[in-house]
């Protein structure tokens, strides 16, 4: 069964930025699709950044241009770069494995952007 523990989040000014981490134990990510999802308070959760198996990506419109996964299959582990984050970047933010037969779900790492 597979485990997903992100990392990363804090508090950050507005224009900062962050790395997110997501490392997987229990299966081996190279297989599956992976993704970022956030929810911030008071909102549904929504998909931030998806990164296939053979590394093509997609994003949503709000994070273009500022935000970039990627995946290190030797490490077993997913990334989220976030540059030039707004106040509106602030979420909790979800790792997430496109597994078979279910997704699996992290924790969730806090992030606050704020001055």
């Amino acid at each position: 069964q597979i485990q997903l523990v992100e990392s990363g989040g804090g508090l950050v000014q507005p224009g900062g930025s962050l790395r997110l981490s997501c490392v997987a134990s229990g299966r081996i990510l190279s297989r599956n699709a992976m993704a970022w999802y956030r929810q911030a308070p008071g909102k549904e959760r929504e998909l931030v950044a998806l990164i296939s198996t053979g590394g093509s990506t997609n994003y949503a419109d709000s994070v273009k241009g500022r935000f970039t996964i990627s995946r290190d299959n030797a490490k077993n582990t997913v990334y989220l770069q976030m540059n030039s984050l707004k106040p509106e970047d602030t979420a909790v933010y979800y790792c997430n494995c496109r597994c078979y037969p279910s997704w699996t779900w992290g924790q969730g790492t806090q992030v606050t952007v704020s001055s």
